[in-house]
């Protein structure tokens, strides 16, 4: 989708909003609701299984979680998360649930309308973010419960309260996109959202010199952004922002992008607000091997390239091998669908195939039994290594490579003796794995070539598939937000480098008025970035409370009245 210049906008005055969340994902979903004045509570009829908990609860259960202590509440508690509020929030609407129970939650919902605070989610598409693209037909990492949203139980509105059992309690992208959907129209949230918008610039907007207006990076707003600063709040053309203060960012910010509408007409918009909230995600950006060749046409970044190809009959049983690179759960997706599809696999990756870091082995076989088949395969019909010396180089680099190997390796033929270590037979004949393996390159002769500890290897494929992760985008932002990182000095990545924010506020460190959330700050499943939203609000909500300022009444601003 090409990005466009903005110069006009389609209001002679920008609105200012208190909150601008990027992102309509499960994270902006879930701070929607709780911004638009639903309240948790101790449910008085609740007994939380944590006794320590229970009594903190109890303390002030006159008041809502979200005006509480929320680093008291959290001392003490473990979990899957490193961030404290995903846990405690986690443990509040599921408690021990990392010990198999299924307890009810522990907290009512309430909801004040005279407290909503005014705010837009803006989205590329309809409410459910990265889940409307992903493969239907895959079933989720997590329980289907997990994936559900503060006040709408998920099998209620997805699988008329029935229960599939223990071993498939699971659920697809489709119905986790069409519970989202949902969502937002049942617990009133639509006004909220502003569908098919794309972000192109976020910047802060401090007070130029002598109180002469708002200034950015770029000389300023000039006609079209004149505006001030006065007295915390903001004010646009006689137009006050409505609700938080910026909370000592120093200034606005300005937001700037443009909505797809009747097809491919862009009509670009220009707001101003006094928090943004990064909600993005993760899957912007695969990543890359950086190695030669990986831009030709038959090497692919994401799983539905295969799909597709399987759709347009343009792979099947006779098809050279499917190489597939990677030894994540997207890897043995691809691999499920090749060999539901009488596919040869080619899986390289580069850890050794008892690396303890591997997720197949965080997984319970009763629940995900079709991972573990494909682990099993990777364990057992491993290539036949053979006995040769490493090659010679020409150039510092391998001849071998230099020229495409010259020896072609023959279609490969997995090594099945060790039966007996990887508990049965062979599952699907036409799969070979390749461990501790890495992509030498690719050829424009569909070849790829492998490099192993000790050889180099060339095969025929029919096509490639890099599955080795995914990055954040965040381009809208001054060096794509890399500032904002626990290290400044590598791009933002949600394992390695994630956006470095206040523990129990989920605000940037290195930029006030400026949250992350989700992925972006290490919470890759929606079990856990519910925690951001709950810290966000909680900061917002706490910081206007605190300045003597009263929340606008009623609903939101109005996402028809936005663009």
């Amino acid at each position: 989708m090409p990005l466009l210049e903005e110069t006009t906008v389609p209001r002679e005055h920008p609105p200012t909003l208190p909150v601008v969340i990027i992102g309509n994902g499960p994270s902006g979903i879930c701070l929607s609701y709780l911004l638009s004045g639903y309240k948790p509570y101790l449910d008085p009829s609740a007994v939380h299984p944590n006794p320590v908990l229970y009594r903190k609860l109890q303390e002030t259960r006159h008041l809502p979680i979200t005006e509480q202590d929320l680093e008291y509440l959290s001392e003490g508690l473990e979990g899957r998360s490193g961030n404290p509020v995903a846990v405690l929030f986690d443990t509040l609407l599921h408690p021990n649930a990392d010990f198999g129970y299924e307890f009810p939650p522990v907290l009512q919902w309430r909801r004040d309308k005279q407290q909503h605070l005014p705010h837009l989610v803006l989205g590329r598409a309809t409410p459910g973010g990265a889940w409307h693209v992903m493969e239907g037909s895959m079933l989720t990492i997590s329980l289907g419960i997990w994936m559900e949203l503060p006040g709408i139980n998920y099998r209620d509105l997805t699988n008329n309260g029935k229960c599939r059992g223990v071993t498939n309690d699971r659920a697809t992208p489709e119905e986790i996109s069409s519970y989202y959907r949902n969502y937002v129209k049942l617990m009133g949230l639509k006004q909220n959202f502003v569908d098919n918008t794309y972000v192109t610039s976020v910047q802060k907007l401090f007070r130029g010199p002598e109180g002469e207006g708002l200034e950015n990076g770029h000389g300023g707003l000039g006609e079209e952004g004149k505006g001030v600063y006065e007295g915390g709040k903001g004010v646009y053309e006689g137009r006050e922002s409505q609700g938080v203060d910026e909370g000592g960012g120093g200034g606005l910010w300005e937001v700037r992008g443009y909505q797809r509408v009747q097809g491919d007409t862009h009509v670009p918009f220009c707001l101003f607000s006094e928090n943004v909230v990064l909600a993005t995600g993760a899957s912007d950006s695969p990543a890359q091997l950086g190695v030669e060749g990986e831009e030709l046409p038959f090497v692919f970044h994401s799983i539905s390239a295969l799909g597709l190809a399987v759709s347009r009959k343009k792979l099947g049983p006779n098809s050279d091998p499917v190489l597939i690179v990677g030894a994540g759960l997207s890897a043995a997706d691809a691999v499920l669908c090749a060999c539901n599809n009488n596919i040869s696999v080619l899986h390289a990756f580069r850890k050794h195939v008892d690396d303890p870091g591997l997720i197949f082995k965080q997984l319970p076989k009763t629940l995900y039994p079709e991972y573990h088949k494909v682990y099993h395969m990777m364990h057992s019909q491993t290539h036949a290594t053979p006995n040769m010396a490493a090659t010679s180089t020409t150039n510092g680099l391998p001849s071998m490579a230099a020229s495409v190997c010259s020896k072609m390796c023959s279609k490969p033929q997995p090594t099945t003796t060790n039966t007996a270590a990887s508990g049965g037979p062979v599952l699907f004949p036409d799969y070979t794995s390749f461990p501790e393996h890495c992509v030498e390159s690719f050829q424009p002769d569909m070849k790829c070539v492998l490099q192993g500890s000790n050889s180099l290897k060339a095969f025929k494929i029919s096509m490639a598939l890099v599955l080795i992760g995914t990055h954040p985008n965040l381009f809208f932002l001054k060096g794509q937000g890399q500032y904002l990182g626990l290290d400044p000095t590598k791009p933002i990545s949600c394992k390695q480098n994630p956006v470095d924010v206040h523990p129990y506020t989920f605000e940037c460190t290195k930029d006030p008025g400026l949250f992350a959330m989700g992925p972006l700050v290490g919470d890759n499943f929606v079990r856990f970035l519910k925690g951001g939203a709950l810290g966000i609000a909680s900061c917002l909500l706490k910081r206007l409370k605190k300045k003597g300022k009263l929340i606008a009444e009623g609903g939101g601003v109005g996402g028809g009245e936005f663009i």
